[in-house]
């Protein structure tokens, strides 16, 4: 019997869609559902709502709850993570209100700019003790890794522990492909396309759509229809931010990024700035989106939970997110391709060796096997390269435990170093470190020197 442990499992609707798209699979109706959580309330109110999933589609799979990480792995043959550590509050709202203070806005804050810097200090502990579990007691699981920031967790698992088979997913490349096929009046089932780079950052090199016996490139359709203003640019994540961002870093580099805008806008210096308020207003960012998104989710979320609790049969339509995809791939062999994010061995041959990198991903029985990309624009790369400095700067950190690269990385922050003097960093630096400083390791509050 197949095993799945879902750690992280209290995100009860997260659960639910991840889960029921696996129930769908045939080969994997029957698995053993192991779900864990450190919160034995939502744990359970998650126990309930899988059970009744487990019923409504009749078939065999078992489920257990457990809040001890190890019994949850035990023999397990796939790892789902879903984690978040500090939650909302106190520490996403640390990532905000402490830098808004000195100036510098944020949009997400849990990938890269400091609050994504502090987030990776937060989880990459915690996801190397996982690994170091893994090794423990399944060493041959697949971890399927969905915790952000999701470039510095592969790097940093890759790095310490090389033996742990693991892919970071996201639902970007496939989310975006949507967007587009919605905005050119296409169906999603005619484009074909091929995107890479790093995760949030990746770009569709390819963009095709079928035109009778052949394919056709859709880059004209696409400039000419944000030329003309005949784009919706409605955000299929998020109606407060329209895809303005994405469009104009098109019209400038010549090709599509697979993030939403109000993520992409904080990777980048030219978007928010804080003597430039004509700009924040014209592309329409939505500064502190994060914390208005988690108080709307957590009010959603609560409501569905209860909803689904109450309700007598859980129906469930297949999600856009590659996990069951990837589980139903390797346990029937049957082939599939997905996009996932792997420690670089070669893979994209302009970026370094071991940074995580987003590539389009052949998966059958014998595993994961990463597509070599060879033809990234330089114009491309070099723009990656300068989120991989904070990423790898903050990978750095943890792996040496020297608390001069957090300066560092957050010093090479594109957005941060926009807005902010060396000083002003490195005071801003100090001030969350203190704040989160339960919830990181000790290191974090001594120097070590460089």
């Amino acid at each position: 019997m197949t095993k799945i442990a879902f750690i992280g499992a209290g995100s009860t609707v997260f659960m639910k869609n991840l889960i029921g798209d696996a129930l769908l699979r045939p080969a994997l109706s029957e698995a053993h559902i192991a779900l864990m959580d450190i919160d034995a309330a939502r744990l359970e109110e998650s126990a309930l709502v899988a059970r009744k999933l487990v019923a409504s589609l009749g078939v065999g799979a078992r489920v257990t709850v457990t809040t001890n990480r190890r019994t949850a792995l035990e023999g397990a043959d796939f790892v789902i993570v879903a984690f978040q550590i500090g939650g909302y509050k106190p520490c996403t709202l640390t990532d905000f209100e402490i830098p808004k203070a000195y100036g510098l806005r944020q949009t997400i804050a849990d990938t890269l700019g400091v609050g994504g810097i502090m987030r990776g200090l937060r989880t990459v502990p915690h996801l190397w003790a996982l690994a170091e579990d893994m090794r423990a007691v399944c060493p041959k699981a697949l971890m399927l890794n969905y915790v952000n920031p999701m470039a510095i967790n592969t790097w940093a698992l890759a790095a310490r522990y090389p033996d742990i088979r693991q892919v970071g997913l996201c639902h970007s490349v496939q989310g975006t492909a949507f967007e587009l096929a919605r905005d050119l009046g296409l169906s999603l089932d005619d484009l074909r396309y091929r995107a890479a780079g790093i995760n949030h950052m990746a770009f569709y090199l390819d963009l095709q759509v079928r035109d009778g016996a052949g394919w056709r490139d859709l880059y004209p359709s696409l400039r000419d229809g944000y030329r003309a203003g005949a784009i919706p640019l409605e955000s299929h994540w998020n109606p407060r931010c329209p895809n303005l961002v994405r469009y104009e870093v098109m019209e400038h580099f010549g090709y599509f990024v697979t993030e939403s805008s109000e993520h992409f806008a904080e990777y980048v210096p030219w978007f928010i700035k804080s003597h430039r308020p004509d700009l924040i207003e014209a592309f329409r960012i939505p500064l502190d989106e994060y914390p208005k998104r988690c108080e709307e989710q957590i009010a959603a979320w609560g409501a569905q939970a209860q909803a689904l609790k109450a309700a007598e049969r859980i129906e469930h339509t297949a999600s856009n997110e590659y996990a069951a995809t990837i589980m139903d791939s390797i346990t029937t062999g049957t082939p599939s391709v997905i996009y996932g994010n792997h420690a670089n061995q070669g893979y994209i041959p302009q970026l370094p060796q071991g940074a995580a990198v987003e590539v389009p991903t052949l998966v059958d029985a014998n595993g994961l096997h990463p597509t070599v990309v060879p033809d990234l624009p330089p114009h491309l790369v070099a723009l990656m390269r300068t989120n991989l400095n904070v990423q790898e700067l903050t990978v750095q950190a943890l792996l040496t435990e020297n608390r001069d690269h957090i300066y560092h990385a957050a010093m090479l922050d594109p957005h941060t170093a926009a807005e902010l003097d060396l000083r002003q960093i490195r005071a801003l630096v100090d001030e969350m470190l203190a704040a989160h400083g339960p919830w990181l390791p000790d290191w974090c509050q001594s120097r070590k020197a460089a």
